[in-house]
């Protein structure tokens, strides 16, 4: 089963996906769209299709974003490292070995202090990153969501929908989100600063090792200026990918013994998306994301979440996972499990 797993991902390349991102120029029609990338499952960069957001040329400015949200709270997510919702040790001092999934710290400021907590971030002090989710630009943002559309149009004729959910994302450059898939159709506009992606189709998913991790979250404690990492309690477990793509150089040739179906397989795709381009990020396609910060020392994206069609491509995906005990046991993880937290994502 091993081979017929391996031509799998060779296959998907060879006929449908290629070696790089599609790259468009300008957004297309909704047939275009649904016909050459929803309907494959084909991510693609499109560039031209929000040069008219005033966001654009707004919120690289900190000082316009601290005055037209000066009276509205949002959820600072901190961590010691910039890693949340990832794979960490429990122990911090990384005696132990034992793994766990880590959530950030959160809590609620006004936007002008959580913006200077950003801005501000260290790394293995503290770091701070906007990423409510949960619809958070139409909540917490509401003030300056004029600065941007509502939806993509284009993209919500092809999908028949408006979107379930419009986030909101400001970091610096020690922000970085851990391998992930998440349950929708994902339009990713980049406003200022740059996002770099790298992305894996959904049949390469037994490539990242995904195995529940016990939950952990982090709470910051201000008197010290410290963090403690503890378990829920009662325990539960997070079906979580285990692989990071950049493992530090004293860890590289122990990470390629663990994880060979990643490091040896193909390459993932890589793509950046700069201020003023659009990611089409099919549902179920993993990623990592990474940043670099623009004009006002931090990247800041906006995207759109449209429900995805649970059908035969979800079936399909499900049972690749389920035949994936082949390659290795502990990959044998039902799609079902992840009711247990749901996903995160970003």
């Amino acid at each position: 089963m091993a081979k017929e797993i391996e031509n799998l991902w060779r296959e998907v390349r060879e006929l449908s996906l290629g070696t790089e991102i599609d790259r468009l120029d300008s957004p297309p029609s909704p047939l275009h769209f649904l016909r050459d990338y929803v309907s494959q499952s084909k991510p693609c960069v499109i560039s031209n299709a929000i040069a008219h957001w005033p966001a654009l040329k707004l919120w690289s400015d900190p000082a316009y974003l601290a005055g037209a949200l000066s009276n509205d709270f949002v959820s600072l997510h901190l961590t010691p490292n910039g890693c949340a919702d990832a794979v960490t040790q429990v122990d911090e001092n990384g005696s132990t070995g034992d793994l766990c999934f880590a959530s950030a710290h959160v809590e609620k400021l006004p936007f002008p202090e959580a913006l200077n907590a950003v801005r501000s971030s260290s790394k293995g002090e503290k770091v701070g990153y906007l990423q409510q989710q949960n619809d958070c630009f139409r909540t917490e943002y509401s003030a300056v969501a004029s600065d941007c559309d509502g939806d993509i149009a284009w993209a919500a004729e092809a999908l028949g929908c408006s979107p379930e959910a419009v986030n909101l994302w400001i970091g610096t450059d020690l922000s970085v989100t851990s391998f992930h898939k998440d349950h929708y159709e994902n339009l990713y506009a980049v406003v200022s600063g740059e996002k770099h992606f790298l992305l894996l189709p959904p049949t390469d998913v037994h490539r990242l090792y995904v195995q529940p991790y016990p939950a952990a979250n982090y709470s910051y404690h201000r008197d010290t200026e410290s963090f403690k990492l503890e378990l829920e309690q009662p325990m539960k477990h997070v079906p979580w990918c285990s692989v990071d793509p950049y493992p530090s150089t004293e860890r590289e040739a122990s990470e390629r013994l663990k994880y060979p179906l990643f490091f040896d397989g193909p390459k993932p795709f890589h793509c950046t998306v700069k201020a003023g381009e659009i990611l089409y990020l099919p549902s179920m396609w993993f990623h990592h994301v990474s940043q670099t910060p623009g004009d006002g020392g931090y990247t800041i994206a906006v995207n759109y979440w449209y429900d995805m069609q649970f059908d035969v491509k979800y079936a399909y995906f499900n049972f690749l996972q389920s035949v994936s005990s082949s390659l290795n046991p502990i990959l044998s993880l039902r799609e079902d499990e992840d009711s247990e937290s749901g996903d995160s994502e970003v």
